[in-house]
């Protein structure tokens, strides 16, 4: 079963592929209402996490701690990252395995195959972190799409319309514009901009700020703070161009505060600074890109449900905007009608997009992208030999860890962007000792920093590539063909990585040192 994921800051939403169709899957909440999300929360108590809906049904006990918005804590992450979570110190990574686990168990119990979205400008750890998670939770991760372009292949595939767009996505957390240009079965990403701190979250505590006085909010308990913000979540989706007061039931934050009104006008007034900010990101993506002639804006994301949004971006642009009837599930879709389309990709005579591995750095904090064959590599014909290249080091784990993907562009700073395409993880025992063991725990070691590695890299005619991955100084070697068409023998199991601890400094996230 093929699935596009849209792994959201407040929510995640997760479309199918079905003969040509993309329907959204439905889950269950406490109260066995069916709802078409999966809640991105995690709730906390002591040693215990729960996720998703089990953590949502936690907002009513008072010794629960509920975590939201984790995704806007992956923009400043890496591998190493630990977060505080209560009185405990847990990896971030667990953390988000344990969440995808969750959904996983959540979706149809059979094999799935999922291309992932996540913000246009996340950055590489990111990305890693996001494909982790889910491979981690059983999922074949088979693609990576910036959310923007899954959003636009959603619109080009409803309207058949072709030309540049710009795609205005304001979710649950985050907020991308981006210029896209899309032909009958291409899409490119020709430049994007974004706040990756901006989102319906923030619209949420300006109503909350507005129904509860500061010091009352200073004197709630971490529950009732949960409680209030998911009442102002409901009445601000609840909004329509008509709505003239704002009615709260303060009784689901504390028993005893009645209701409290509040002016849509007011309301509005506090949120135009907001919004005026993603409008500044527009005009300058235009500006600087010359884009003045646009087909269309398509407008996508939960956050741009606000009826403020959309007035305001018809006062700047005009008819240009197109909003899209699935502003809360566009993205899912895109993914999922992009997950269709990967059953036939196949590489013929020069790479299309850059192939290369995840590598990570700065003592494990962080992950780079090293592209070992670039886009527009020219295969060799039949009669020629394998196109080569080398890497050669001394390592610093025991056994290596290699995570094959493909990009369509890379960023300014080398990393990869666009549609990220997963392609092999493989195993190598860096550790002569470890030669013949399959379940070793990858690890720092400083005995194998006197081990000379070499990894040799070939493509032949077809644009299958095959490592020889070889320990010059211990004297053997290990061959692997690479590829989603590779045979089950050539793919190792994942090792078991042992995260090392680092001291929190607050309650956010920290990267390591």
């Amino acid at each position: 079963m093929r699935l596009g994921i849209d792994f959201g800051t407040t929510r995640t939403v997760v479309a199918a592929v079905d003969r040509g169709n993309y329907p959204i899957l439905p889950f269950e909440d406490p109260d066995g209402a069916v709802v078409d999300w999966f809640p991105s929360l995690v709730a906390v108590r002591g040693s215990h996490r729960l996720y998703g809906w089990q953590a949502w049904a936690c907002q009513q006990y008072p010794n629960w701690t509920i975590i939201r918005s984790l995704k806007r804590v992956l923009q400043d992450a890496g591998p190493s990252t630990i977060l505080q979570l209560g009185d405990q110190q847990v990896p971030l990574i667990q953390v988000l395995n344990e969440m995808a686990a969750a959904l996983r168990a959540a979706l149809p119990q059979e094999r799935l195959e999922v291309v992932l979205g996540v913000p246009a400008n996340a950055n590489s750890n990111q990305r890693f972190l996001t494909v982790e998670a889910f491979r981690s939770a059983g999922c074949d991760v088979i693609g990576l799409l910036n959310e923007p372009s899954a959003a636009c292949i959603e619109y080009g595939h409803k309207t058949k319309m072709t030309g540049v767009i710009l795609v205005y996505d304001l979710g649950g957390g985050t907020f991308d514009a981006s210029l896209v240009k899309i032909g009958e079965k291409t899409h490119e990403v020709l430049a994007t901009e974004g706040i990756p701190t901006l989102g319906g979250d923030d619209f949420d505590e300006l109503l909350a700020d507005l129904a509860v006085e500061e010091e009352d909010r200073d004197g709630l308990s971490q529950s009732e703070q949960f409680r209030l913000l998911v009442e102002c979540r409901m009445k601000k989706e609840a909004l329509h161009p008509n709505t003239r007061k704002i009615v709260l039931d303060l009784d689901n934050v504390r028993e005893g505060w009645g209701t409290v009104t509040v002016q849509a006008a007011d309301y509005y007034e506090r949120c135009r600074h907001l919004v005026e900010e993603t409008l500044n990101v527009v005009e300058d993506l235009l500006v600087k890109n010359g884009a003045g002639d646009l087909e269309a804006m398509y407008v996508t994301g939960g956050g741009s449900e606000l009826p403020i949004v959309n007035r305001m971006l018809k006062e700047r642009f005009g008819k240009r905007v197109r909003r899209s009837v699935h502003a809360r599930s566009a993205t899912a879709i895109g993914l999922a009608i992009q997950a269709d389309q990967q059953a036939g990709y196949v590489l013929s005579e020069k790479f299309s997009r850059y192939f290369g591995v995840w590598r990570e750095t700065d003592s494990g904090r962080r992950v780079v992208f090293d592209p070992l064959f670039t886009k527009g590599t020219v295969l060799p014909r039949a009669s020629e030999k394998p196109r080569e290249i080398r890497r050669e080091y001394m390592p610093v784990h025991n056994i290596g860890y290699f995570r094959y993907i493909e990009c369509t562009y890379l960023v300014e700073d080398g990393q990869p962007g666009g549609d990220v395409t997963v392609w092999d993880e493989i195993r190598f025992p860096f550790d002569p000792a470890l030669q013949a063991s399959e379940g070793a725990t990858v690890e720092h070691s400083e005995a194998v920093t006197t081990q000379r590695i070499e990894e040799r890299y070939s493509t032949d005619a077809n644009g299958a590539v095959t490592v020889t991955i070889t320990n010059l100084t211990g004297g053997y070697s290990r061959q692997y063909r690479l590829g989603r068409w590779a045979s089950p023998e050539t793919t190792p199991s994942k090792p078991r990585v042992r995260h090392r601890a680092y001291k929190p400094a607050s309650l956010r996230a920290k990267t390591g040192r």
